[in-house]
């Protein structure tokens, strides 16, 4: 049985009792956490990673002449379109859009159906070199794409796929697949094995419980490593610079930096074209942000 300071105790959600001269007991605080200092360290750390965001949208409404110059303050002094028009009149930008939205959806889209059907396999079955291949989707995100720019770019030479959609697509495909796997593996496994097995006992195949029973409870899952292909996929500069060598191929962050010249460079048109290019992966994270973090935290019990 409890003693009553145990007991009183509990009741006030941990305080301690102290005892005074007389002998009674009086209940003492416990010492409040520093917690104003924690909260004033992530405010500091919220607002230099803000500032960026919130000076390039600043900068995308300011007239040119303020931008131009030496007096800058943090709120313009008047607001205009003209970066906006500026951006969406330029060369190639049309097109650039078009060939971000093939490349960027197809690949998505490939990338979750291959990574969904090996997390499946990994993630139920045993089989000989399943370690080893899961060893190997590790090694392969520690290699830095600069190494495999080159034997990328002579193979796609050899293969016609310079300049084509589909070379883009593929390479950023593989890219995306380890990743991927890796984070929808950890959503399978956390899912009962007996779910399965009481859907193929009422009829079901391997496979048609797989659609029925894990597939729909893997949506967050889906939703969260969709949002991480996309964006590596969306602002891919580096490897679309070197295949996509016409100007009427460009995916838009190569069209972003054709707009710096040596003749100079608007940056008005600038920050408003990257408010273009951020705005459609911003609508996509704010569409599934509820699955993506239901997902981020449910995939992270069961390794």
């Amino acid at each position: 049985m409890s003693s009553p300071a145990t007991t009183l105790r509990r009741l006030t959600g941990g305080s301690a009792p102290a005892t005074t001269p007389d002998g009674t007991q009086t209940l003492r605080p416990d010492r409040k956490k520093p917690t104003r200092w924690y909260n004033l360290g992530g405010l500091l750390v919220f607002v230099v990673m803000a500032f960026p965001v919130y000076w390039m949208l600043v900068s995308a409404f300011r007239p040119g002449r303020e931008i131009r110059s030496y007096d800058q303050t943090l709120w313009p002094s008047s607001f205009t379109l003209e970066g906006f028009q500026s951006a969406i009149n330029s060369n190639f930008f049309w097109t650039s859009v078009r060939t971000s939205l093939i490349v960027t959806t197809v690949t998505v889209v490939a990338a979750m159906l291959l990574a969904l059907l090996t997390a499946f396999a990994i993630g139920r079955f045993r089989f000989y070199g399943r370690k080893p291949l899961l060893i190997v989707l590790v090694l392969v995100q520690l290699l830095p794409p600069l190494a495999m720019l080159i034997p990328l770019y002579l193979q796609l030479n050899r293969m016609g796929g310079l300049n084509q959609y589909w070379a883009l697509i593929v390479v950023y495909t593989v890219s995306a697949l380890p990743f991927a796997v890796w984070m929808l593996r950890g959503f399978i496994i956390n899912i009962p094995r007996e779910l399965e097995e009481s859907a193929m006992v009422d009829g079901c195949t391997r496979m048609g419980a797989f659609w029925r029973v894990v597939f729909p409870l893997i949506g967050p899952g889906i939703a969260a490593t969709s949002v991480f292909s996309l964006v590596n996929t969306w602002n891919e500069y580096l490897l679309a610079y070197v295949v996509m060598q016409d100007n009427e191929r460009w995916t838009l962050p190569v069209w972003l930096m054709s707009m710096t010249t040596q003749r100079g460079t608007n940056f008005g048109s600038l920050m408003a074209a990257s408010v273009l290019i951020a705005l459609p992966v911003v609508i996509f994270f704010m569409i599934v942000q509820r699955k993506m973090a239901s997902g981020l935290t449910s995939g992270a019990v069961k390794g």
